[in-house]
């Protein structure tokens, strides 16, 4: 995850300590309202936890990556075993617990999860496409110290119509953000670009500004699920993006606006940032290198800074890496998978997690990735986009949009 208003504009934003290991909510007690103390490091995070509670849901998104549908599924784990997965996420002291679907508003009892999580101490966000959302349920969510409810948007009114199956539904997705807003529940937007809605980009940024979103993600395409007949950008097109992103930083950075604008699963974001600055002379190099180094990218991402579990209780290197199962939180506590002491994460996650050193990583690594002059803080971008194109998972991720000059851009040793 890429916080472009950090690295842009040097304003501290929230969860700064846990992507950079500096900043917003250091030092802050663990377990308390706050957001944790700092990790010694990158790859010593306890994870966020993305846990899909059912795969039932009432839209049918083209790029789920769950196949998610408007079906009931057998297999999903029931009342005791939900508590007993956020007990024990509580004691491991996760980061985040991010309920997902499916929809998850579609749980028959999708507010005592939130209500047992964040009883529990759990920093609990919510993925969601905002259709359910009711004044009832946005101020119970409020009442219930919900850190932010996420709720997804793929464009302007058709355009995201047709991404979610439904006519109409970019309207309710409107009307929840609405509905968080007067209960003054904190929301975030979650897009996922694709060349079917980048053409959008000035006009979403148009309705962040208008609805006074606070944060937005904007998240690169992982072909998985229903999403491998999704168009994915052309290198210009995520180019051409990411300048926009930057720009409206900038504009809203000097209208004193602190929005939160980040991208996920594309680490090399970072770097075409850094090196954009670097050609602007901007003074914030210096700065935006040291927190990508101790980032690292992909390479404490999936397996490390993320974690998944489905709707079986399987869990995953992260949410769209569903064909690499660790254990199952039926047979086994979450903790004891992550820990590698249990279940197939024993063989597993060695591999995945391989050297602390990004230079000795990098030697397994194929493709463009295995020459990088960035390697160290990309991590060899989202692993899990290149374990899909490649069959393995030290292939290159073909996401990346940098040119060949700019992997081999070599940085001065002066900053």
């Amino acid at each position: 995850m890429i916080n472009i208003t950090r690295l842009w504009t040097g304003s501290e934003q929230p969860a700064d300590h846990l992507r950079y290991g500096s900043g917003h909510g250091a030092g802050r007690a663990a377990g308390g309202a706050a957001e944790g103390c700092s990790p010694t490091s990158s790859r010593s995070r306890k994870p966020i936890v993305v846990w899909n509670v059912t795969r039932t849901c009432n839209l049918r998104c083209v790029h789920c990556y769950a196949d998610a549908s408007a079906n009931k599924f057998d297999g999903e784990l029931d009342w005791d075993q939900c508590c007993s997965v956020i007990d024990d996420l509580a004691e491991y002291q996760v980061n985040a617990l991010l309920f997902s679907g499916g929809e998850p508003m579609v749980h028959p009892r999708f507010l005592d999860l939130v209500e047992r999580a964040t009883g529990k101490g759990l920093k609990v966000t919510i993925s969601t496409n905002g259709t359910r959302i009711t004044p009832e349920i946005a101020a119970r969510l409020k009442e219930l110290n919900t850190a932010y409810v996420g709720i997804s948007l793929d464009g302007i009114g058709e355009v995201h119509d047709q991404f979610r199956g439904v006519k109409g539904s970019f309207e309710q997705a409107v009307r929840g953000f609405r509905l968080c807003s007067e209960a003054g529940q904190k929301t975030g937007l979650r897009l996922t670009l694709t060349r079917n809605n980048v053409q959008c980009m000035e006009q979403i940024l148009d309705f962040i500004d208008e609805q006074d979103i606070q944060r937005v993600c904007f998240y690169h395409l992982v072909p998985t699920g229903r999403g491998v007949e999704v168009q994915t950008l052309h290198p210009d097109e995520a180019r051409n993006a990411m300048d926009s992103l930057i720009r409206r930083v900038e504009q809203w950075k000097s209208e004193g606006k602190t929005r939160e604008v980040l991208t996920v699963t594309q680490p090399a974001d970072g770097i075409y940032l850094l090196l954009r600055q670097l050609r602007e002379g901007s003074p914030r190099v210096a700065e935006t290198l040291r927190l990508l180094r101790w980032n690292g990218g992909g390479s404490n991402s999936s397996g490390r800074g993320i974690a998944n579990i489905d709707t079986q209780g399987l869990v995953h290197p992260d949410q769209f890496w569903q064909s690499v199962t660790l254990g199952c939180v039926k047979n086994d506590k979450f903790s004891d998978i992550w820990e590698a002491r249990a279940g197939a994460a024993v063989d597993i996650l060695p591999e995945l997690r391989a050297s602390d050193d990004p230079l000795e990583r990098q030697k397994n690594i194929q493709g463009r990735c295995h020459t990088c002059r960035h390697f160290a803080l990309c991590g060899g971008g989202f692993r899990t986009r290149a374990a899909f194109a490649n069959g393995h998972w030290y292939g290159s991720d073909p996401g990346c949009y940098l040119t060949d000059e700019e992997t081999q851009t070599e940085l001065p040793a002066d900053i």
